[in-house]
């Protein structure tokens, strides 16, 4: 189940007032991403994709957290009963459905690991979850980004990023492409587009 276009922007707004920062907008550009690429996928539900997108990382609606934002995420939409929404919450961080692709602190507590752990292990992959992983990699705050450069960015910022989890981005981008048929960065818009409040 998910919440409608309306209702999810909603939900990040509501969320940026109570944590402002960048990662409003980096989630609108993956929301724009998602719901582009979708559109030249004819197994692909455009307003799904969007709406997944701009979700993936409400977690950080409830503070400054890194692997917390996973579970607080995934726990928030459950809690609302938007169970498509939770799992690319839980996915989007999780390339091999592995702990070690994660990026960042381990602020969780032993409660929410074993969370992460357990709901991860359950999934089985689809389309969506490798759209929002790919979309995560190319959204910055300001726009669409090269992959490379966004993983540049989060290298330079926490100091490492997985070899494994880099060609994996790349293989998924070459996966979008050959399914879609179009360079992922004209399609996304990649020089023109800004979210909400970006002047051009």
């Amino acid at each position: 189940m998910l919440p409608t276009r309306e209702q999810a922007e909603e939900l990040l707004k509501e969320a940026e007032k109570r944590n402002p920062g960048p990662w409003g907008d980096h989630s609108r550009t993956a929301a724009h991403c998602a719901e582009k690429i979708a559109q030249a996928c004819t197994d692909l539900d455009p307003e799904k994709a969007y709406i997944l997108g701009l979700l993936h990382d409400i977690g950080r609606r409830f503070g400054v957290r890194h692997l917390g934002h996973v579970s607080d995420g995934y726990s928030y939409m459950m809690s609302l009963g938007y169970d498509e929404a939770a799992r690319v919450c839980l996915t989007h961080s999780f390339h091999r459905q592995d702990l070690s692709d994660y990026i960042g602190m381990f602020d969780t507590t032993e409660e929410e690991l074993a969370l992460i752990c357990r709901e991860l292990a359950a999934v089985s992959m689809d389309d969506y979850d490798r759209l929002i992983q790919l979309c995560d990699s190319m959204a910055g705050a300001d726009g669409v980004l090269d992959v490379e450069t966004r993983m540049e960015d989060v290298r330079r910022r926490y100091g490492s990023y997985p070899q494994e989890k880099w060609d994996r981005n790349l293989e998924l981008k070459q996966y979008f492409e050959e399914k879609t048929g179009k360079d992922l960065y004209l399609l996304t818009e990649k020089e023109t587009f800004r979210p909400s409040g970006v002047k051009k």
